[in-house]
């Protein structure tokens, strides 16, 4: 298959999980690929895996001046980009009392302000036509306990899919998203969650999924794929549900 021929990518957060699996699933459609982290241990794992054809950048998505910098980077990398999937995100899950205002800016700076600058840095290394997929959560739409903050910067990230598609349209950008209910990834490892508690809380949250069991990135990766590819060309500010039938559950 040759989907991606060619088609000059990145993918931040691309060191493990989805982003990781996307990236694998990219190159068996023939394209090139940047991926960033953060984890030094994942950057080097991800290297090993991926291979020395693609580029793997340590890329804080706190901080606006790493995206400006990682713009730059694809920009001497490649000259132009066509696909760009912002999957680096954190998820935090605690009940109100719990939140601090380091905590708060913390998850809006990783999942909301810098994916926004960073597709404002891209915004001159954008090819015509390209894809913008953004990597939100059906926790956009569930009134989940513990998750108000966590929930709140998904639906944010999502809502720009819809408003940046209608202002970029124009310069040939076309913004998507895709939705992920749970998914078995590191992520979930990153919740704090005593392992002593981690199997009942897995069945838990099975038990909220229609289908009976968390989704896997593979399953993910698919919908990226087409949102990223030309099949999707007059796909627009629109959202890809992947989450077993989660939202059947409201």
């Amino acid at each position: 298959m040759s989907r991606l021929q060619g088609k000059r990518t990145l993918i931040t957060g691309g060191t493990s999980g989805i982003g990781l699996e996307t990236a694998r699933q990219f190159l068996a459609e023939g394209a090139r690929v940047i991926v960033t982290g953060v984890n030094p241990d994942s950057i080097a794992k991800a290297r090993t895996e991926l291979g020395s054809e693609v580029l793997v950048l340590s890329a804080d998505s706190a901080s606006v001046e790493a995206q400006r910098e990682l713009a730059k980077a694809v920009q001497t990398h490649y000259g132009q980009l066509d696909i760009a999937f912002l999957n680096a995100g954190v998820s935090v899950w605690a009940p109100i009392e719990e939140w601090t205002e380091a905590m708060f800016d913390r998850s809006f700076d990783i999942n909301v302000k810098g994916p926004y600058f960073l597709i404002q840095s891209l915004l001159p290394v954008l090819a015509k036509p390209a894809s913008v997929v953004l990597n939100t959560s059906v926790n956009a739409h569930v009134g989940a306990a513990r998750s108000s903050v966590y929930a709140a910067t998904k639906a944010a990230l999502l809502n720009m899919a819809k408003t940046l598609s209608g202002e970029l349209l124009g310069s040939g950008i076309r913004v998507n998203a895709v939705s992920p209910g749970p998914v078995e990834t590191p992520l979930y490892d990153k919740l704090g969650i005593p392992e002593a508690y981690r199997d009942q809380v897995n069945r838990d949250i099975a038990a909220t999924i229609p289908f009976g069991r968390f989704g896997t990135p593979e399953e993910v990766a698919k919908a990226v794929l087409y949102l990223a590819s030309d099949e999707s060309r007059w796909t627009v500010g629109s959202e890809i549900i992947v989450d077993g039938g989660r939202l059947l559950n409201g």
